[in-house]
């Protein structure tokens, strides 16, 4: 009989025990949102993935990591729900300029210009400030920063101060008008991005409607870098050569003030504000630990 019991509860072990190993059965995790981005800006009811989860926003927010803040609410596990940080699209590893040397150059920016919205804009223009040796990278990147800096006060303006000024950049005469209104086309961004004509031209090369909502280029500072880097990269402006091929190409830096304000500015127009751009280059040169090279003034 006892040999009986023992036969018994040995079985009934093996039984449970297998059923100890079997793995648990959980309902599948929701798919994930498309990944939160640092320089997008999301409004109340907005959703994206972070480290695993889904969140979804309560108002307004940009650059506020979820998970960090009250804006966020968590919407539980997505995807394989294993936890692991995306990252922010538009990797920060390959670019010449750090973020630590970037805040240096412009420790009282306005918070719209984050550093991140840069990086994740460089995929429009690959080959910026990453053509030739490190040194022509380096001063590519310090010129078309310098000469942001000067457009923006120190990256601290995000649109035109002159408000009177905001009507006249409707060129009616173009076909396509100006959809978003008379007033709706005046200088944003890290370029002072600003007649219908230029916010056509732009939101045809990135892919975005900027003629429609040229307001995206204030709300959104991915597309504020974009814009500086469309302009840069591929507009003579009043110069003879894109700014990009400027520096590149090795014409200089004075070549990159002639592609932006070369008919108001150089060839004695207005030797202040050409000494000021070569200033902040030259400054930014030696954050980056490199030289200015020549051809500095136009």
């Amino acid at each position: 009989m006892i040999r009986r019991i023992m036969g018994l509860l040995t079985a009934l072990g093996a039984v449970v025990a297998t059923l100890v190993i079997l793995p648990a059965t959980t309902a599948s995790a929701a798919d994930c949102a498309a990944a939160w981005n640092s320089s997008s800006v999301y409004t109340g009811g907005g959703s994206a993935s972070y480290n695993g989860h889904n969140w979804s926003a309560k108002w307004w927010t940009q650059n506020e990591k979820p998970g960090s803040s009250d804006v966020w609410a968590d919407q539980g596990s997505c995807g394989s729900g294993g936890g692991t940080d995306p990252g922010d699209p538009g990797s920060s590893a390959d670019f010449i300029v750090s973020e630590a040397q970037f805040n240096q150059m412009f420790p009282g920016r306005n918070p719209f210009y984050t550093y991140s919205g840069l990086t994740a804009a460089l995929d429009a223009y690959p080959g910026f400030a990453n053509t030739g040796s490190d040194t022509v990278k380096k001063q590519e990147a310090a010129a078309f920063l310098a000469n942001v800096s000067h457009e923006t006060g120190g990256l601290v303006y995000v649109v035109e101060q002159n408000t009177a000024n905001y009507p006249h950049y409707c060129d009616s005469t173009q076909p396509y008008g100006c959809p978003a209104g008379q007033a709706a086309y005046y200088g944003r961004g890290p370029i002072q991005l600003s007649w219908n004509f230029n916010y056509k031209a732009a939101g045809d090369a990135l892919g975005i409607d900027l003629l429609g909502n040229p307001y995206l280029v204030e709300q959104d500072a991915a597309v504020a870098w974009k814009t500086g880097l469309w302009y840069w990269n591929t507009q003579n402006g009043p110069g003879t050569m894109t700014a990009h091929n400027a520096m590149v190409n090795g014409a200089g830096f004075g070549e990159t003030i002639r592609s932006i304000n070369g008919s108001i500015e150089c060839n004695g127009g207005n030797p202040a504000q050409v000494q000021s751009r070569i200033d902040r280059y030259q400054s930014f040169v030696s954050i980056l630990g490199t030289t200015p090279g020549s051809n500095l003034s136009c």
